[in-house]
């Protein structure tokens, strides 16, 4: 078993849950009540899901990749890439934002960061 990627998967999951609980309550909720056009706020909720199913689907590869006797290295190098890029943007617009303590406004890249780099452990 690889405990790298199980402990991925299993970060993952647990991200995909606060994001549907928090992302709910404090992104989902105002953007549903705000007053932007119908067609940009339903794009915007289309993606807030598309990231959901994201989540759940990465958190579930890495388990079963975790399982497997020989993993598939190249799924995992993915997952960890996507991971990787998600903790990018999400610090690139944070720092570009210019509010006082930043790294705090956005958090998210704080959970998807430790999910590439145990995968990428997984993966040596």
């Amino acid at each position: 078993m690889n405990v790298w990627f199980l402990v991925a998967g299993a970060l993952a999951t647990v991200t995909a849950l606060i994001h549907v609980v928090a992302g709910g309550r404090d992104v989902v909720r105002p953007l549903l009540d705000g007053d932007l056009a119908a067609e940009p706020q339903r794009t915007l909720y289309a993606v807030w899901h598309f990231a959901t199913a994201d989540l759940l689907l990465s958190g579930a590869a890495l388990i079963a990749l975790a399982v497997r006797p020989e993993p598939n290295t190249p799924l995992a190098l993915f997952i960890a890439a996507h991971f990787l890029a998600y903790a990018a943007v999400f610090l690139v617009v944070t720092l570009r934002a210019g509010w006082s303590r930043p790294l705090l406004r956005l958090p998210q890249w704080i959970l998807l960061l430790p999910v590439a780099a145990l995968t990428g452990a997984g993966v040596l």
